[in-house]
């Protein structure tokens, strides 16, 4: 090829790479400060970035976004998103592209990745169980068909969360159970079970170290803990019969354990069917208090440094978000960001927070000091935010 040609060819190259990146060659990024934001009505997420609170591409053709999740590569350029459809779609935030899509199953609440980043793994309703897939090609790994017993029928599963060890640990909402794969053999997964947890496991979370799994109990009062660390020790009960004889109120939308707050040895849960935040001491997992707040908690969230935890609410309450100081487990703060608050999610060093109001179409940055509002993003019926700081965070 003679010199001339090479130096046009290579221009083309150039120009063609720059355009083919999200905020173009002139400024090359990590991606440490973006996120995504599930448009849940039309499909799609939207990318955006933290420091200058601005959208950066709008991707689309995830199809059911109703119920959607998001987890991320290590290296936190790909987002992993869940559609309740059974869609799992592989999102490239630099290029703001759609890198793979593949619909698993016909109904589906979420996942996880693996600790060491190479499997994604998908909890299913229909049908029931965890189906696992490789994380850069979305090929199958493996099908953990859930069921109890000798039965046939398999259960739905939720509360799918990562575990230290390359181990998955979720929950089987109807057979009351919760279940260890352990996936140092992928394609041969070792499977722990622990029975009769309690009725109707809805949600469950990890603790940040990795050690205790707690499943939230809809059919009961109490929640299941299971000690990683000791799984001989079984599946323990706590906070049973919080409800004090008292009739639940009915629950128009389920509480969620997936960002539940931890602070000063302390956890901050959404009770069920109770306008109540229950405070359970970490060291003996007994309950320490109990909190009143607005409505019926769905989101309760600490800001990163631990001071503080956020609280949104179920319909005909979802117009409000109360804020409660961890150390006088006080409300010190009522804002009305708008109708139909979905989700609330911290900047990584906790100095804002982002919330979704769907019903008008927005999400709303605060200052967490002030409670100012700082900014506001138009966003198309938003719902879950989801930062890449979750991509170095366990369960998350």
């Amino acid at each position: 090829m003679r010199s001339e040609y090479r130096s046009v060819y290579r221009l083309i190259s150039f120009l063609l790479l720059c355009g083919d990146v999200l905020l173009g060659c002139a400024t090359p990024r990590g991606t440490g400060d973006l996120g995504v934001v599930i448009e849940r009505a039309r499909g799609s997420v939207l990318i955006i970035e933290t420091t200058h609170h601005t959208s950066l591409a709008a991707v689309t053709g995830l199809g059911d976004l109703s119920h959607a999740s998001v987890v991320y590569s290590r290296d936190a350029r790909y987002a992993y998103v869940f559609g309740r459809d059974g869609g799992l779609t592989k999102v490239d935030l630099l290029q703001g592209r759609i890198e793979k899509r593949i619909v698993q199953a016909g109904n589906a609440i979420g996942g996880a990745i693996s600790q060491d980043g190479r499997l994604i793994a998908v909890s299913n309703y229909v049908p029931g169980g965890v189906k696992v897939f490789a994380a850069d090609t979305l090929e199958p790994i493996a099908d953990i068909p859930a069921g109890s017993g000798d039965s046939a029928q398999r259960s739905k599963v939720v509360g799918l969360v990562d575990a230290p060890g390359n181990r998955f640990v979720f929950s089987l909402y109807d057979a009351g159970e919760i279940w260890v794969a352990d996936m140092k053999t992928p394609k041969q997964p070792k499977i722990s079970r622990f029975q009769n947890v309690g009725r109707q496991p809805y949600d469950g979370t990890v603790t940040s170290d990795g050690r205790y799994y707690i499943a939230g109990l809809f059919g009961e009062d109490g929640l299941a803990l299971l000690d990683l660390w000791n799984l001989d020790a079984g599946v323990q009960r706590i906070l049973g019969g919080y409800g004090r004889g008292d009739k639940p109120l009915p629950v128009f939308k389920m509480p969620h354990l997936d960002c539940w707050a931890m602070a000063a040895d302390q956890a901050f849960v959404p009770a069920v069917g109770r306008h109540e935040v229950l405070v359970i001491d970490q060291q003996n997992w007994k309950e320490a208090a109990r909190i009143p707040v607005h409505g019926q908690p769905v989101f309760v969230v600490a800001r990163p440094d631990g001071r503080q935890v956020w609280v949104n609410f179920a319909f005909p309450d979802n117009d409000t978000v109360e804020v409660i100081d961890t150390l006088t487990r006080k409300i010190v703060k009522t804002l009305k960001p708008g109708k139909a608050v979905l989700h609330m999610e911290f900047t990584p060093r906790g100095e804002q927070v982002w919330i979704s109001v769907r019903d008008e179409d927005r999400v709303d940055v605060y200052d967490t000091e002030t409670f100012n509002r700082v900014t506001s993003l138009p966003v198309d019926k938003p719902s879950g935010i989801f930062f890449t700081v979750r991509a170095h965070r366990i369960g998350s």
